[in-house]
């Protein structure tokens, strides 16, 4: 597989706080990487390090061999896709034109099977002339994520595989929109594309993600496969917390989540 982003030795600080610290990190294409960890872990900063929505204080990022610096705002837009953990739209957009806002200033000819592609794939067909902000938050992030999926498609057709960013992009959605989400993520990555996503749960986390990134204190905590990342001793190191985890028909981990007991039967540590 083709590594399309590196992160090398990467840092953020603001004032006198250091947000992330001396991070290595590459995403190849076809592959799916999952972000976990504690609030304040550091994950959605690592992710718009990634994406280039910040720029790190030590350290770089590589874009297909080349300094993220050196992209131009629409070279960025044409090799990857961000959807961001919170979007706000107020204006009586309706979600066929939100959608449309992906494929930029491209001919509607051109693109208008990859919006209709795109609805179908989040479920909004029915919703297609609905106004936006008239819907709830869970169809409103499908409609967001239906957007990047055509802003991905138009640039994987000009300049190949790219990278597909998803900051927390379940948090607004019922079990079945979350699988389905899932679902669309990983075909996007067996066609290619590396996918990257920061992720609360778990369990999902371990069903989405070919890699996992386990993150602590603006850190790297643990990296590896789902089974390797996901053990008593790294959910304890990390969350503080002790948590049964069971080995499934196929061997993966799963959760089994308990009333909450640190692992020295203390208080939780406070987590901001």
């Amino acid at each position: 597989m083709t590594e399309l982003l590196t992160a090398s030795g990467i840092s953020l600080s603001i004032g006198q706080a250091t947000l992330l610290r001396h991070v290595d990190l590459s995403l190849r294409g076809g592959e799916t990487v999952a972000i976990v960890g504690p609030n304040g872990a550091g994950k959605s900063t690592l992710l718009r390090l990634l994406s280039a929505d910040l720029r790190p204080t030590g350290g770089n990022v590589a874009l297909k061999g080349r300094n993220i610096d050196a992209w131009s705002p629409a070279g960025l837009a044409m090799q990857r896709a961000m959807l961001s953990q919170h979007i706000t739209v107020s204006f009586p957009f309706t979600v066929e034109e939100v959608i449309r806002m992906g494929a930029g200033n491209r001919p509607l000819t051109a693109v208008q099977k990859l919006i209709d592609d795109a609805i179908a794939d989040v479920g909004l067909d029915a919703f297609r002339h609905r106004e936006l902000p008239t819907m709830s938050g869970g169809e409103q992030q499908r409609a967001h994520f239906a957007r990047i999926l055509v802003q991905l498609a138009c640039g994987e057709a000009a300049c190949g595989p790219g990278v597909l960013m998803l900051d927390e992009p379940t948090s607004s959605l019922d079990l079945r929109h979350q699988i389905a989400l899932v679902e669309t993520s990983k075909q996007r990555a067996r066609n290619g594309t590396a996918v990257i996503a920061v992720l609360h749960d778990l369990n999902l986390a371990i069903r989405f993600a070919d890699r996992i990134v386990v993150m602590r204190d603006g850190a790297i905590a643990a990296e590896g496969t789902p089974r390797e990342t996901i053990t008593g001793d790294v959910l304890r190191s990390v969350f503080h917390i002790d948590v049964p985890v069971v080995q499934s028909d196929d061997g993966m981990p799963y959760l089994l989540p308990q009333s909450m007991r640190s692992a020295a039967d203390s208080p939780l540590p406070a987590l901001d």
